[in-house]
Formats: structure tokens, C-alpha cells, sequence
């Protein structure tokens, strides 16, 4: 197994944890935004002057996608990338930045999807009773803290890597 890490190379390993963070994020953000869009469609359909309050349920699991970006960039800083090149990473700082992208990786997946579930559920608020969309937007909120819980570990675990 050390053999592997050694070929792979800290290097690698901290590519493999940023990539992934924001890949699985966008992944997820993707996901739950299409979602949104595909229940949001049936309702413009036949109202389309609530577009405004479909939009908005519909950016809202889109914001993972942006805090894997930030990860990322985190990472490639700790890696050295944005100082003239990527330093020498040996494999237990490599595995380190790997793990750091961990939180982000899961939590940023998961609650883009589960966030995207609770504001296509949300467009239902919508279509019946289009002056309280903003339930919907606190629904969604909430699912929001545990990507930004997730996010802050990331940069704190980056920080000291």
C-alpha cells in the first residue's frame, strides 16, 4: 500500500482531494438545480410570472458548486500553485490536503442534492400559494448549514495542513 502512495505521490493525492471536492460539489450542485428546473418548468408553464420565485429555489443548491471551488482553490494554494509553481509535496502532506477535502467532498454533495430535493418540493409553495415562496427558501436554508459547516471544515483543515 505505501508503494502505491509513494508511485501516486503527495502530489497526486492533494490533485485527487481538490479535484474531487470540487467536482463531487458541482456533481451535486448540478443534480439538485436540475431538479429544481424540472418541477419549476411544470409551474411556468402555466404561471409564467413566477419565474423570480422559481429562480431563486433553483440557485440555492447551485452554492455547493461554488464552495468546492473555494476548497479547491484552498488546496492548490496550500500546494504552493499560486506562488510561481507547486512545491515538492511528499505523501503525508499529500494525504493531509487529501483528507482536509474530505468534508467538502460528502457534505457538499450530498446537500446540494438533498437541498435541490427540499426546493423542487419548495416550487409546490409556489404554484399554490405564490406569496409564501419564502417558506420554501427558509426550508432550503437550512439544508444550506450543513454545506457551509462542511466548507469551514475544509478551510480550517487546509489552513493547518
Amino acid at each position: 500500500m505505501s508503494e502505491f502512495f509513494n508511485m501516486f505521490g503527495g502530489i497526486g493525492l492533494a490533485f485527487l482531494g481538490a479535484g474531487l471536492a470540487v467536482g463531487l460539489c458541482c456533481v451535486g450542485s448540478a443534480r439538485g438545480t436540475g431538479c429544481v428546473g424540472e418541477a419549476a418548468s411544470g409551474v411556468l408553464s402555466v404561471t409564467p410570472e413566477r419565474l423570480s420565485s422559481c429562480l431563486v429555489l433553483q440557485v440555492l443548491p447551485g452554492t455547493q458548486g461554488l464552495y468546492g471551488l473555494v476548497v479547491w482553490f484552498f488546496a492548490l494554494f496550500r500546494m504552493g500553485a499560486f506562488s510561481g509553481g507547486i512545491a515538492d509535496v511528499d505523501v503525508t502532506r499529500g494525504l493531509t490536503i487529501f483528507a482536509a477535502c474530505i468534508p467538502m467532498m460528502f457534505g457538499g454533495f450530498l446537500s446540494a442534492v438533498y437541498q435541490g430535493r427540499v426546493a423542487a418540493a419548495s416550487i409546490n409553495i409556489v404554484a399554490k400559494k405564490p406569496d409564501d415562496w419564502s417558506k420554501g427558501v427558509i426550508l432550503c436554508v437550512i439544508v444550506e448549514f450543513y454545506a457551509i459547516l462542511s466548507l469551514l471544515a475544509s478551510i480550517l483543515m487546509l489552513m493547518n495542513a
